[in-house]
């Protein structure tokens, strides 16, 4: 397959005040929503969220402007301990320029907490950093990350049995309602993996469900739900994790499966979003040995390079799953992982805890490039997309005040009683 080897480039500048994770189909079979868009992964339609672009020349500039450092930050997400910014969260900040966090249960206490921490995370950033991505997997069912002062959502599996693309689009709309009243602009969700696999330990009821159709569906919806309200939403897993049997987290999973068994059901949900304008996906610790025999999928240039980016036409940000667990870390070094994900096309590495992880991740970048084993270029690529992302969605580091709980879960129950009361 032919690699992409020119990148669109990015359409905005940042503004320098803005620092602010059934069965086949047939080969034969078209899902509705999937055929290929003509060029890049945006409809001519789609470009909001956002305000009206220029050139893509003025943020190449931007790029050039930034060292190699701020450059490698942009592309490393890191998490950190507890519920208050400590001193290594700090330096990720100051003297890595990461490009953002990610925040998990053991980070979020009560809305009044969280709101207080992105915001001192977003104030150690806001003196002439590039504004921070805030990140987080509110998925609904039992994936939900917020404090218990937020009316919960059903999981994707009871969505699917209701099977309303209305439905699905107002969840996406009130998740992002709800994260982005505590200063989140990213959402690792909508999973869009097929739940054809009754004994998969992972992904179950988070799916939509077992047909690969309504599975895009619903979940192109969600997606569009969550763009509407400013949230960039990452879909989730490619190229699908519904029918593996090993949970990445603990270990690495392998699939038998070919490339037209991935095109007829797997990848059906994935065209679909990038149809209709998905800006960023996220990849699984996925092993295919038919596809490729060496790397995962989130390490494989075939996967994101061949397949993604040529075959499917995506040009939004590659995002990897968390590259501390079992699947990646059983088998690799974190900065070897690092560097191969960038080599193979990814655009953001993931790395969700232990701060001396995230520091080799980001160590290990920086190295490959400063001796020459990675050209600064492939890195420019990946950061124009980034900066793009972020103005698009018009990132910045400005606080928020005070959020109105009560009001969102009013929206809430409304919304379920409407879809779900018997």
């Amino acid at each position: 397959m032919k690699r992409i080897t020119a990148i669109l480039f990015p359409l905005l500048l940042i503004l320098p005040l803005l620092s602010g994770c059934g069965g086949p189909t047939g080969a034969d079979r078209a899902a509705p929503g999937t055929e290929l868009p003509p060029e890049g992964n945006r409809p001519p339609d789609a470009d909001t969220p956002g305000q009206p672009q220029s050139g893509g020349d003025a943020l190449s500039e931007r790029v050039k402007q930034m060292s190699l450092d701020e450059k490698i930050g942009q592309m490393v997400i890191v998490g950190l301990q507890g519920y208050t910014i400590d001193d290594h969260a700090r330096e990720l900040i100051e003297s890595y320029r990461v490009g953002g966090f990610i925040l998990f249960k053991d980070n979020i206490r009560d809305s009044a907490q969280t709101l207080q921490l992105i915001n001192s995370l977003k104030e150690a950033n806001s003196p002439g950093g590039v504004p921070l991505f805030f990140c987080v997997d509110e998925e609904g069912g039992k994936v939900s990350r917020l404090p218990g002062e937020f009316v919960k959502f059903p999981s994707n599996r009871t969505v699917g049995g209701v099977n309303d693309g209305s439905f699905s689009r107002e969840i996406g709309r009130l998740i992002a309602e709800q994260i982005k009243s505590l200063g989140f602009n990213m959402n690792f969700a909508p999973v869009l993996d097929i739940d054809s696999n009754p004994a998969n330990p992972v992904i179950g009821d988070r799916s939509f469900g077992a047909d690969a159709d309504i599975v895009a569906k619903l979940g192109v919806e969600t997606m569009k739900g969550m763009q509407e309200k400013e949230v960039i939403s990452v879909v989730k897993h490619f190229p699908g994790h519904g029918d593996t049997s090993v949970d990445s987290h603990i270990g690495l999973p392998v699939l038998n499966h070919g490339l037209q068994r991935l095109k007829s059901f797997e990848l059906v949900p994935f065209a679909a979003a990038i149809n209709n304008g998905a800006d960023a996906i996220m990849v699984a610790h996925i092993l295919l040995p038919q596809i490729d025999r060496q790397q995962p999928a989130s390490l494989s240039s075939v996967f994101l390079t061949d397949i993604l980016r040529s075959d499917l036409r995506f040009d939004g940000v590659i995002v990897t799953d968390d590259l501390t667990m079992g699947a990646i870390e059983s088998q690799y070094e974190i900065g070897a992982a690092a560097v191969q994900l960038v080599r193979a096309g990814g655009d953001i590495v993931l790395v969700c805890h232990d701060y001396a992880k995230a520091r080799a991740a980001l160590d290990a970048l920086r190295q490959v490039v400063r001796t020459g084993e990675l050209p600064e270029r492939r890195i420019d690529e990946s950061v124009r997309r980034i900066l793009k992302l972020k103005e698009k969605y018009r990132i910045a580091d400005e606080k928020i005040a005070s959020v109105n709980v009560e009001r969102i879960n009013d929206a809430v129950r409304n919304l379920l009683n409407r879809y779900l009361e018997s």
